[in-house]
């Protein structure tokens, strides 16, 4: 899910800084906010996610989280490079897994209000939240067959086929091609499109304060079972991408994308 890199490191306190989270009237607000960046993950960023997940599985106030990237161009464009290069890429991938399935398993409806590009680890958390809407130039994918030479956990790529379907999965992650928010909102993929993101959402979040929060917990308790016995990851999918990511292919993606050169991938 790697799409970004930056270079140095940022403090711990700056770090800190890339989350912001508003609380009140029964929903929390996550602002995904280094628009210097393209709003992408770092390792920091996904550990205050872990713990804001972890608090809100046991919140029975909270009715709705929401997410969001700041600045307007993005809700996230995929994740720091440099974090994979300094630790096993596997194994941050599994962690990285670990927060997805939390995330969709709260018990609060979750909602990712897209503004922008949405790729790589971006549409990973995306669709891993039960409703999204977005503006007209959003758009959606996992181009890394052109960008970097990884691969995805099969359990992700299985949640984004739930999601936008096989066909527009496969057109993403095999043309490496962007999909735009009116395809997404054909498919089902988008619960609106709207130039008017804010009025939107808080619309939605009026209808979901009024819900039935029995009602909400038990239906998500059902689609929740549901897709984690369809989607889960197959037999061997840590080796598989063991192989990927020390193989040349990866390799010469950093290298080219660190460059602000065109991979010459060989398989």
């Amino acid at each position: 899910m790697t799409e970004s890199s930056e270079q140095g490191q940022s403090s711990s306190e700056q770090d800190r800084q890339d989350i912001r989270v508003e609380r009140g009237d029964g929903v929390v607000e996550v602002t995904f906010d280094r628009p210097h960046r393209h709003n992408a993950f770092t390792r920091d960023m996904y550990a205050q996610m872990r713990e804001l997940c972890a608090e809100l599985a046991q919140d029975r106030d909270t009715r709705v989280l929401v997410l969001r990237g700041a600045g307007g161009r993005a809700f996230a464009a995929g994740n720091e490079i440099s974090d994979f290069l300094e630790q096993d890429a596997v194994a941050y991938e599994d962690w990285i897994r670990e927060l997805l399935e939390s995330l969709f398993a709260l018990p609060q409806v979750t909602v990712a209000a897209v503004d922008g590009v949405c790729v790589g680890g971006g549409l990973a958390v995306a669709t891993h939240c039960d409703l999204r809407i977005a503006t007209p130039g959003s758009r959606f994918g996992y181009p890394i067959a052109r960008t970097l030479g990884n691969a995805l956990a099969g359990s992700i790529v299985y949640r984004c086929a739930s999601v936008f379907g096989e066909s527009l999965t496969r057109e993403m992650l095999l043309a490496s091609r962007l999909v735009d928010a009116p395809r997404a909102h054909a498919v089902g993929a988008l619960m609106s499109v709207t130039d008017d993101l804010d009025a939107e959402l808080e619309r939605l979040l009026d209808g979901l304060r009024a819900a039935s929060p029995v009602t909400i917990r038990a239906t998500k308790g059902q689609l929740l079972d549901r897709a984690r016995r369809l989607e889960a990851s197959p037999a061997g999918d840590a080796d598989l991408l063991r192989e990927v990511y020390t193989g040349a292919d990866f390799a010469e993606g950093v290298r080219a994308f660190l460059a602000k050169e065109k991979p010459a991938f060989r398989g």
